[in-house]
């Protein structure tokens, strides 16, 4: 799917206002359940609880890394999963327990000297709504609640677990001309 017109300047192709937003981005922040994995919680007889996480995601942060973007996970959830997640990518931010997604990009932005335009968020249900319409680029994984893919200026190809975040990392690489990507 292709940006919605609010990234559309006037004389300007779809495909080149995505590239111009992108081009300005300098955090990428997601979700985690939904996002980072299928929004499946599985639990064990035990109790235990396990989420799965798709290895070419954890590729698509590093590639962000290694091109010098910074890397938040922005999650209402709060286990020990997300992280040893967020630890073994070396996310260097990791904010759970976020009621209010809004607010912690606006803190990050604050932190990093950036605006919020400089900042991509990927989300994928309800209350990821506010965050998404704030930054200056925002997706949803192609089985993101109805209302959050009519939001976001891009609309994955990829399912939350299933490389949704990777596909909007070689994006941003892409237009940044960062380490071609190629398919």
């Amino acid at each position: 799917m292709m940006p919605k017109t609010r990234l559309t300047k006037r004389n300007q192709s779809p495909r080149a206002a995505l590239a111009r937003v992108l081009k300005r981005v300098r955090l990428v922040a997601m979700d985690v359940d939904g996002v980072l994995t299928d929004a499946g919680m599985y639990y064990s007889e035990s109790g235990d609880e396990s989420k799965k996480f798709n290895t070419r995601d954890g590729m698509g942060i590093k590639l962000l890394q290694a091109a010098g973007l910074v890397t938040a996970f922005v999650t209402r959830e709060k286990t020990a999963i997300v992280e040893r997640r967020g630890a073994k990518l070396a996310v260097p931010e990791v904010h759970q327990g976020a009621d209010d997604k809004l607010r912690v990009l606006a803190q990050l932005a604050q932190k990093y000297g950036l605006t919020l335009d400089q900042i991509a968020y990927i989300g994928d249900d309800v209350n990821d709504l506010e965050a998404l319409n704030a930054a200056g680029f925002s997706a949803a994984p192609a089985d993101g609640f109805p209302p959050v893919l009519n939001a976001v200026d891009y609309v994955c190809r990829k399912t939350g677990g299933e490389g949704a975040v990777r596909e909007m990392a070689d994006l941003i690489l892409a237009a940044q001309a960062a380490k071609p990507v190629t398919r």
